[in-house]
């Protein structure tokens, strides 16, 4: 089995714009409206992976425990930020609350996949901590962003049953805790669908980027199950912590509903 990676010239990396080109003529001719976006996309993800590959090749060269926890520190408060913008029917929402559930998630489970599962010498690894840190902190802003997203929008929906169980002497969280596991759910159904059909349907990232650099598939096998298990954990901590902080927000000092979520009854 071959264990070197095949090389990618900078003539064939170009020729991967032929796909963008083909999808921007298939947005184009259904006036999709999607054109402007996706080259702007396409010449992000160029200068920005560029930059990446050569700032971990220097982060990995130095592998300093502080610069690395630097780093997720700052990827997590990017990933909360970028969470906040998906939830636009979410108002005043404290951008706080999503880098705490991100950084607590990513944090305990990254350490314990990298510590106990892993176990790279040194254990801070950079080149190990920084890509599972990722992958984690990637998948857990998706599912807050639609745990919250739910959370508002069930409260908003079922907003005369709340107040209804409020009069009857309810507590908000007795009221609120149906949309509270509706929330929770609508962030995990991602995650729990992929590991429903991993293997069937597709053969996940890291899986495949180990088997086209020359990995044994087994031992690529192992590591895609550390992935896609961790990831279930991380996103459903990141949604519990996330909902559980952000339900109170619904309500006033008295208890009642606050008028944004009264305002949407049908």
């Amino acid at each position: 089995m071959e264990s070197a990676t095949i090389p990618i010239s900078n003539l064939q990396l170009a020729f991967t714009v032929v796909l963008v080109l083909i999808t921007g003529a298939i947005s184009s001719l259904l006036k999709l409206g999607l054109l402007k976006s996706l080259l702007w996309g396409t010449v992000r993800t160029f200068v920005q992976l560029t930059l990446v590959g050569y700032a971990l090749t220097y982060i990995f060269k130095i592998n300093n425990l502080w610069l690395i926890m630097t780093i997720i520190t700052l990827m997590c408060f990017i990933a909360s930020k970028t969470a906040v913008k998906r939830t636009p029917n979410v108002p005043n929402y404290p951008s706080l609350l999503a880098f705490v559930s991100l950084l607590a998630s990513t944090y305990l489970v990254g350490s314990l996949v990298t510590v106990l599962i892993i176990s790279p010498d040194p254990w801070y690894s950079a080149r190990i901590v920084i890509p599972i840190f990722g992958m984690i902190l990637g998948n857990s802003m998706n599912g807050i962003a639609l745990s919250l997203d739910r959370l508002y929008a069930e409260a908003r929906s079922r907003s005369a049953e709340i107040e209804a169980m409020l009069t009857f002497g309810a507590t908000p969280w007795e009221a609120i805790r149906s949309s509270v596991r509706e929330a929770v759910r609508a962030g995990m159904t991602p995650t729990i669908n992929s590991l429903m059909v991993v293997g069937l349907v597709s053969l996940p990232g890291m899986m495949t980027g180990q088997i086209l650099g020359g990995a044994d598939p087994n031992e690529a096998v192992r590591y895609q199950i550390v992935v896609m298990l961790m990831v279930a954990a991380a996103v459903a901590i990141g949604c519990l912590i996330l909902v559980g902080l952000s339900y109170k927000k619904l309500f006033n000092e008295d208890g009642a509903l606050q008028p944004f979520v009264r305002q949407s009854k049908t």
